[in-house]
């Protein structure tokens, strides 16, 4: 074969691979609109299916305004004689033309306004949200009249139970686990329905945001602060048993531990779920390059075995975040006897 006939094939192959990581980093990426699916019509056109979703922007005063505006990027939306042009993923205030100026490094000068659209990680939030609250709300109200919930309520029972049993009372103690419930079954099953999405074609990704898993990293430490008691800190600032000289050198490295706790929180959460799905797009991204029944095969066998690893893989981060925030409010509220013997 000569190497004019081989390299339009390469060339093929590199152009593949481009719009595979253009995909996947578009994939990851957060949106103004709720995409459901995307394609490109025999014009050569690429059309979006879905729906848009309010842009509220401050810039001046409020400006409200909808996402289809926008056209992903393509158009200029004009809102009370102000211009805004979405340019990789964020938006920036232009002119009736959308020119956005760059600087040497090729990053966007162009002023960004206060941004707080409900963006898709934002609305999937707030569904997600009034799911959990209809549910645990109708199994509540099940309870209050002393009967057994019924339907979802019975799959759900069996998990409140082994928080409770399992993951709370052991480590945080019966006298204290109920000020926490509320806190680690929020927590649970919002992180394990939202990895759940994040499988679907749908395109969730809401726990590979790192603002989504600051904010619940952020949670547990702020409550595991406010709730702590004389000996959490005591053990902190000023160790029994411990040395005075000591004391002064530790004191230090244990305050950075109450902040490094929730960070690895975080980012053991976001490192995971955001692996997970470059691997698995990568995967699937192969039968594009191999082109053959039998690279494509085995691409595809692969996805299907990676697909329900994930499956383990949502349920697990849910339960080690649970688990960890419990073992954190245990260490705040413990009680020591004994410490000067």
């Amino acid at each position: 074969m000569h190497l004019k006939e081989i390299a339009p094939e390469v060339e093929g192959n590199e152009s593949v691979k481009t719009e595979i990581k253009e995909y996947i980093n578009h994939h990851l990426l957060d949106s103004y609109d709720f995409g459901l699916y995307s394609y490109v019509s025999d014009e050569g056109e690429n059309k979006h299916i879905g729906f848009p979703l309010p842009v509220i922007l401050w810039d001046n005063g409020l400006q409200v305004f909808s996402s289809s505006k926008l056209h992903h990027g393509e158009e200029v939306a004009e809102s009370n004689g102000n211009y805004y042009k979405l340019y990789h993923g964020k938006i920036y205030k232009t002119n009736a033309e959308g020119v956005i100026n760059h600087d040497e490094h090729h990053h966007a000068t162009n002023d960004k306004p206060l941004d707080l659209s409900i963006t898709k990680n934002v609305f999937t939030i707030l569904i997600i949200g009034l799911l959990m609250f209809f549910m645990f709300g109708r199994m509540a109200k099940k309870y209050k009249t002393g009967s057994m919930p019924k339907g979802f309520g019975r799959l759900l029972e069996p998990i409140i139970l082994y928080i409770r049993d399992d993951i709370a009372i052991p480590n945080i103690g019966k006298k204290h686990y109920k000020r926490y419930m509320s806190f680690l079954l929020t927590v649970f099953f919002f992180i394990w329905i939202i990895n759940l999405l994040g499988l679907t074609p749908l395109g969730i990704n809401v726990t590979n945001n790192i603002a989504v898993t600051l904010a619940l990293a952020l949670l547990t430490y702020l409550i595991t602060t406010f709730t702590a008691n004389k000996n959490y800190w005591g053990h902190i600032f000023w160790m029994p048993g411990v040395p005075w000289p000591m004391k002064i050198i530790l004191a230090p490295i244990e305050l950075l531990g109450t902040f490094i706790k929730p960070f690895s929180l975080l980012i053991r959460l976001y490192a995971n779920i955001t692996a997970g799905h470059i691997v698995l797009m990568s995967i699937i991204g192969l039968m594009f390059i191999f082109k053959n029944w039998l690279g494509s095969s085995l691409s595809f066998g692969l996805a299907f075995v990676l697909s329900l690893l994930e499956l383990l893989v949502a349920a697990l981060q849910a339960y080690i975040f649970t688990m960890l925030s419990a073992l954190y409010f245990g260490s705040a509220v413990e009680e020591h006897h004994g410490d000067d013997h």
